[in-house]
């Protein structure tokens, strides 16, 4: 990687978090102001994310597309997934899904799509059919069958929240940049996966399968994603943006599919009900990506 490049990000993410870990908390002359900016903060504030450089065509020797499964039991993963709880938690710490979801409600996100090749888009409707589940109780429809109605409180529904996201999906794309003479990763989509909200509350394990609740195209989130600051276990003081963990892939993930000729099919689909080697073919994907940039340099 360019040492250069890797200095400039390192330098603005230590100058932009601490304009954002705490804001104003040593200065505060009472618990209403923490977290409130300051003139001269506001003054000097002029952070926008790490804005990509112009790639030529031209200059793409070689390109692998890539989704990759991204589980957040993991313990490298649990950035993206708390606070899952925010009762007790001050209103600038909030999970990824939160952030996203909050993002799509007041506009910040326009578009958020149905599948990762973003070919149709999801309405406001369609997302509310499938976070939320309205269900009647059983004294429900006796009041029903009796009066011909149903009080408010035998009425149950349910929406999914950040506590049910299980995985995030993301797609990407690998290149070699023969101008830089490195190999590189551009992410492109990213999608919060839970089980279906109908089986969400059940002990059948068959429809516990994560799927995508919808595909968010990364460039148009990447400023809602650069503002939300997640968690830095080793110093507060600094946190990381999402936009920043995501970009820096400091996650842990496993390949579900690479572009191919049979449709872009998954692994699983050519490795049936066999995690192991699932897995060990997730792994050789990794290695004959990284490979290719390692032959680059051989003699």
């Amino acid at each position: 990687m360019n040492y250069k490049s890797l200095l400039a990000i390192v330098c603005g993410v230590l100058i932009t978090s601490n304009a954002f870990a705490q804001a104003n908390i040593l200065n505060a002359k009472s618990p209403a102001e923490i977290g409130v900016r300051t003139d001269e903060q506001k003054a000097l504030d002029n952070d926008k994310p790490l804005e990509y450089g112009y790639v030529d065509d031209r200059d793409i020797m070689f390109a692998k597309m890539t989704w990759e499964k991204v589980v957040l039991d993991e313990r490298v993963n649990f950035p993206l997934y708390y606070p899952v709880d925010t009762n007790n938690i001050g209103s600038n710490r909030r999970s990824l899904y939160d952030v996203l979801t909050k993002a799509i409600v007041d506009g910040e996100i326009k578009d958020v799509y149905n599948d990762s090749y973003f070919t149709g888009k999801r309405t406001a409707k369609e997302l509310a059919d499938i976070t939320t589940k309205v269900d009647t109780m059983d004294i429900g429809y006796d009041q029903l069958n009796a009066d011909g109605r149903v009080d408010p409180e035998y009425i149950r529904k349910r929406e999914l929240a950040s506590f049910d996201i299980s995985a995030y999906l993301i797609k990407g794309l690998w290149y070699f940049d023969k101008r830089q003479g490195e190999l590189k990763y551009r992410l492109l989509g990213i999608a919060p996966a839970a089980p279906d909200i109908n089986f969400i509350d059940s002990n059948d394990e068959d429809n516990k399968e994560p799927n995508p609740l919808f595909w968010i195209f990364y460039p148009d989130a990447r400023d809602v994603l650069h503002e939300a600051k997640s968690f830095n276990a080793k110093n507060s003081a600094i946190p990381f943006s999402f936009d920043h963990i995501l970009n820096a892939r400091r996650f842990n993930s496993v390949v579900t599919r690479e572009e191919n000729v049979y449709g872009d099919r998954k692994v699983e689909e050519y490795i049936p009900e066999n995690a192991l080697m699932q897995l060990l073919e997730s792994e050789r994907i990794k290695e004959k990506i990284r490979n290719f940039e390692l032959d680059m340099w051989s003699y």
